[in-house]
């Protein structure tokens, strides 16, 4: 169901006022939930939004430790501290923004709340910031209706908007940094799988397929392996720490690599954001979970298998059947009922054997239509544009 958002009042009271262009101060507020999706997507937008917009941006998020993964560079021990033009900041009871100025537009990712303090100083302001409160992604039919929707606040003088990244004209778009079509495009001409593979001391038959196995620990890995295992096809899957393979060690004992009859595990190290790009590249299967990887498989133009966030009551299913419905709007019978019969499997337990062997066979036409779906998405302005666009048109 949409959330419930009061109708936006006919014409703001004290709308914001922004600085020239390029000048813009943001803050963008992140709290951690249980694991990587929420600061990789928030990292992606202040950075993006940093380089491409010009804009002064202030990441806060309340665990540091799970930031640092994802940006090497990146000390968790400071509280403040700039790389890649943010300057990230610890949001905890020591590090209250209490006494900061207000940033012109403030975001709170996925109704994480502000600070009360915080709240206070936007107040203050001459005028509010355009407050943004960035919602999960969904292809769900009445994201478009509220995209954009006012809130007003039930006692200071501030009104939330509500931002839905989404699929189609009339949401918000997707991450997508203005550069990232032709490196990959670039990384695929040079032929830099090979060394992708060997920086991690692998080599690959040219009929081995290469998949890439990010899920979450409620995923069916059993019947996965057994359906490789019956396949009989040379298959190499490639692990990274975690969740998956903890799920792997789960199932087969030990630390691996393991072998099951022509199919391969080979646990690899984390991957920063920049590298799992050039892993998702290099696959020609990815199995992807969450929001950010999932998001990322798509602009990788390769096959993907999509590991949703279990809700209550099942309503994570609604929205992987929204998706499905708009992914495979263009695509022939056999591999609509291929993909949508594993990702529906796969999102439960169940016996994947035939499902992954009617899969595998569609595989060439998947590919093709990948890319054809991220030609299509590349068209729309990307989230960072869009932020910007919404925020500037609240003046």
């Amino acid at each position: 169901m949409p959330p419930m958002c009061p109708q936006p009042p006919e014409t703001p009271s004290s709308p914001p006022v922004f600085p020239p262009s390029g000048q813009e101060c943001w803050d963008i507020f992140c709290k951690v939930i249980d694991n990587l999706g929420d600061i990789g997507v928030c990292w992606r937008l202040a950075r993006q939004l940093a380089q491409e917009q010009g804009c002064k941006v202030r990441l806060w998020v309340d665990q540091p430790q799970a930031l640092a993964p994802l940006l090497p560079a990146y000390n968790a021990q400071q509280s403040i501290q700039v790389l890649d033009e943010v300057q990230i900041r610890h949001w905890d009871e020591a590090c209250n923004p209490d006494g900061l100025k207000a940033a012109d537009v403030v975001v709170e990712a996925f109704a994480c709340d502000p600070p009360e303090a915080y709240l206070e100083a936007m107040t203050r302001r001459p005028r509010p910031p355009c407050w943004i409160n960035l919602e999960y992604l969904s292809a769900e039919a009445w994201v478009s209706g509220v995209h954009g929707a006012a809130s007003p606040h039930p006692r200071l003088p501030l009104v939330k908007f509500f931002f839905f990244p989404g699929f189609s004209t009339g949401t918000g778009g997707l991450l997508r940094e203005k550069d990232l079509l032709d490196r990959r495009q670039q990384f695929l001409q040079q032929d830099s799988r090979s060394s992708f593979l060997a920086r991690h001391g692998l080599s690959l038959d040219p009929d081995t397929l290469l998949v890439s196995l990010f899920c979450y620990d409620t995923a069916p890995i059993a019947p996965l392996l057994q359906a490789w295992q019956a396949d009989g096809r040379p298959l190499l899957c490639l692990v990274p720490p975690g969740k998956p393979l903890a799920a792997v060690q789960k199932t087969l004992g030990g630390d691996g690599p393991w072998q099951l009859g022509q199919a391969r595990l080979q646990p690899i190290p984390f991957l920063p954001q920049s590298k799992y790009d050039e892993l998702l590249w290099s696959c020609d299967l990815n199995f992807v979970r969450g929001e950010d990887s999932f998001v990322r498989a798509q602009w990788a133009a390769k096959p993907f298998i999509w590991h949703i966030y279990p809700q209550e009551e099942d309503a994570h299913l609604e929205k992987l059947e929204a998706f499905l419905d708009l992914y495979t709007a263009s695509l022939a019978e056999p591999a609509t009922r291929a993909l949508s019969h594993f990702w529906r499997f796969w999102n439960r337990e169940a016996d994947l054997a035939p499902e992954w062997s009617a899969l595998r066979t569609q595989l060439p036409l998947l590919t093709r239509h990948s890319e054809a779906w991220c030609e299509s998405l590349s068209k729309e302005d990307d989230l960072a544009t869009a932020l910007v666009k919404f925020c500037a048109s609240r003046v």
